[in-house]
């Protein structure tokens, strides 16, 4: 279907815990930027989940439930829609295996919307792993998840924000089974997703790519690990075949602590805290976790659900709302390829 360049996007968002903050940041980041310009909002949930922080947060924000998708909305309105109804019992806070079975069934609905071109993106809100867990959904988190749904070989996540773009060889797995699960295929086909998402994605033509060590120290010439000397080094060395876009490996410690990042487009973490613990420290208000190598674009906070601040209005919305806009930014660049 030809895209219409000139039509407000359309964005879903699955609600996520609605025991956590999703709900308060959701509602929080259309009350205070100018997103309605840019995007008309759907959230798939029932409308007495926003009413009940409407409430709690004395905002006086429009929502408006849906049982059909149209054509055309109004500006300035939050959307709900859910296929079924059911009664709720909110309680902000307390981790409820309702909640969770409810946050996968917002997430499943959303995702058919897009399938059925209903919507243009998704944004997920914050979802509790412990009670979200069952037969029907076993996936780690929302990456692993879209991969399979969409029957994607190699999808990669990716932080984001103004300082940084950091993609993860693995994702939330035992740092026991790190090593293990890197093979040359396996990272060599994650290094290229995230390459393409760097300059299809966010319009960087010849990006700079700096390559983080396995190792302290990136291995201290062996001393201390082979990794690099073995592995790391050889696959650089065949990505840069035809011109030098990786660099490195560099030790994480002062990669981030001399801010060698901003010498570079992108940054390659090869397990989760080792680049998560860098991005967090100089972007935790504003950091975007995005899903690079999916046929469509899907970003969320980069915070969980945050159960001990729920409801008492404190909550940051600050990294939702970039979420929202890197949405809108990408859709807009992919309808010019």
């Amino acid at each position: 279907m030809k895209k219409d360049i000139n039509k407000k996007i359309i964005i879903g968002f699955s609600i996520g815990d609605y025991n956590g903050i999703g709900p308060e940041i959701l509602l929080k980041s259309f009350s205070s930027s100018n997103l309605f310009n840019y995007c008309i909002p759907i959230i798939f949930c029932d409308k007495s989940v926003l009413n009940f922080y409407k409430e709690k947060l004395k905002t006086k924000i429009n929502i408006k439930s849906i049982d059909k998708f149209y054509s055309n909305y109004n500006n300035n309105c939050i959307y709900t829609y859910k296929s079924t109804k059911q009664s709720l019992k909110i309680i902000p806070g307390k981790i409820d295996k309702d909640a969770g079975i409810y946050s996968i069934s917002s997430l499943n609905e959303c995702t058919e919307a897009l399938i059925n071109q209903n919507i243009d993106g998704i944004v997920t809100l914050p979802i509790c792993k412990i009670n979200s867990q069952n037969h029907y959904f076993s996936f780690p988190g929302h990456t692993e998840y879209f991969s399979t749904k969409f029957q994607v070989d190699k999808s990669i996540m990716i932080m984001c924000s103004d300082l940084m773009k950091i993609g993860f060889i693995t994702g939330h797995i035992p740092l026991s089974s790190v090593s293990k699960d890197i093979s040359k295929d396996y990272a060599k086909k994650k290094i290229k997703v995230f390459l393409e998402s760097l300059k299809k994605d966010f319009k960087i033509n010849n990006p700079r790519i700096a390559i983080l060590g396995l190792n302290p120290h990136s291995g201290e010439e062996g001393l201390i690990g082979n990794d690099e000397k073995l592995f790391i080094i050889p696959l650089m060395n065949e990505l840069n075949n035809k011109c030098d876009i990786f660099y490195g490996p560099f030790s994480a410690d002062s990669f981030f602590g001399l801010q060698k990042f901003k010498d570079y487009d992108g940054i390659i973490s090869w397990y989760h805290d080792q680049g998560l613990v860098g991005f967090k420290s100089f972007c935790f208000d504003n950091g975007v976790n995005y899903t690079g190598g999916l046929p469509f674009v899907r970003t969320s906070p980069d915070h969980g659900t945050a159960f001990n601040i729920a409801a008492e209005g404190i909550a940051n919305e600050k990294s939702l709302i970039e979420s929202i806009r890197l949405n809108i930014e990408i859709i807009n660049n992919r309808k010019f390829q």
